[in-house]
């Protein structure tokens, strides 16, 4: 899976395709020594050709850049020869110093394409946690429309400490979004046992306010254990809960010190819900009933957008905040995965290409009524072995 960063650089550097800068060095190579051969004998322009296996490097590997520095070192040669200086000291301390640089050169090369392996290595490492770990949500679940963005701040990195999940229960759906303060492997290591948690517990609970409680615990054992001393009582996992009944317009919300979801009704009506919230998990003032349910209409056509504080919190280069509720109202009518890729890519935009934090959005529908109940009777008609109604 590429990354916004790749794409970025590859927008930002289209003249580095193909073969360009070897082709750049040799003419190079050549013009200097042209242009030294014809000048006056005063004029010495021989030690600008280390520019040519230099360049050569921006791009290529050892090999390539090995060999603009021989034609390099022949090309300051042959300006000696032609100038009837070959045999003297002067320019054979030109020549041993033009062979040393370009020698140093492809070594830093060498170690540069060896980093690129690591880098590549880890990043593939990162992406399969990422497939382990934040499953890809379903784009359908009952009469629910959702999609799902996650940005890594980290160009190295495809995974962090935020965090979504959805389950699907008897009456309805169920769903997380998280933010595991801190970053790197301990971060995780968090996020990982939240989910899971909040995988199997999503369908043992009758109530939000019951699985809270079940999530709260989850963690507080998890930082019981891996918590390290000098951090004790500074770890905690803000998260929100949804549960979104089948047979009612409604949402049901609890949060756990998570920030509130933007409602996105028809002609981009955008409100912000006022919800309770309860303290994060893990710090071991959680309710232990669980929280407040916070209640909030919820109707065909109507966009539920969730996301960690990464997004309220990026800048652009002024200093700026991001306006998402603005923003976001802008495609307040477009499909949940249409409307995640125009505030990512704005997103972007805003910040001139580097996050600060990490990033994780959710997108919820709710489908029109008419299309779910032709969806209902196509199924139904299967079902019974006819054939979809006219």
């Amino acid at each position: 899976m590429g990354s916004w960063q790749e794409r970025f650089v590859t927008r930002a550097r289209p003249w580095q395709s193909g073969h360009a800068l070897p082709l750049v060095a040799i003419a190079l190579v050549v013009l200097i020594t042209v242009v030294d051969i014809v000048s006056p004998s005063d004029i010495v322009l021989g030690p600008l050709l280390v520019i040519a296996p230099a360049i050569t490097a921006w791009s290529e590997g050892p090999w390539t850049t090995g060999g603009v520095g021989i034609a390099a070192v022949a090309a300051q040669a042959l300006i000696g020869w032609r100038s009837g200086v070959l045999s003297s000291r002067s320019l054979l301390v030109q020549v041993i110093a033009l062979a040393l640089l370009s020698a140093l050169v492809v070594a830093l090369a060498l170690v540069r394409d060896r980093r690129r392996r690591e880098l590549a290595q880890v990043r593939s490492v990162a992406e399969a946690a990422q497939r382990v770990l934040l499953w890809p949500l379903p784009e359908r679940m009952g009469s629910l429309q959702l999609a799902s963005r996650y940005v890594a701040a980290e160009d190295e990195a495809s995974i962090g400490g935020d965090l979504y999940a959805a389950a699907r229960t008897e009456h309805g759906a169920r769903v997380l979004i998280g933010d595991v303060r801190g970053k790197g492997l301990p971060a995780i290591g968090e996020a990982a046992l939240l989910l899971g948690a909040f995988r199997e517990a999503a369908h043992h609970h009758t109530g939000l306010p019951a699985l809270a409680a079940s999530l709260e615990r989850s963690v507080t054992r998890y930082l019981a254990d891996f918590e390290p001393e000098e951090e004790s009582g500074e770890r905690f996992v803000t998260a929100l809960l949804l549960e979104i009944p089948d047979d009612a317009p409604i949402v049901r919300m609890t949060s756990c010190g998570h920030v509130a979801p933007l409602l996105l009704g028809p002609e981009r009506r955008v409100s912000v819900p006022e919800l309770s919230p309860a303290p994060p998990l893990g710090v071991g003032l959680t309710d232990p009933d669980g929280g407040v349910v916070d209640e909030v209409p919820f109707g065909a056509e109507d966009t539920l957008v969730l996301y960690t504080d990464g997004v309220v919190e990026a800048r652009d280069p002024r200093g700026v905040f991001y306006p998402f509720a603005q923003r976001a109202a802008r495609w307040a009518g477009c499909p949940p995965g249409a409307l995640l890729d125009h505030v990512q890519r704005d997103l972007v935009a805003h910040t001139g290409g580097r996050l600060g934090d990490d990033v994780a959005l959710i997108a919820i529908r709710r489908a029109p009524a008419a299309r779910e109940a032709r969806t209902g009777a196509r199924t139904r008609a299967v079902r019974h072995g006819g054939g979809p109604p006219g």
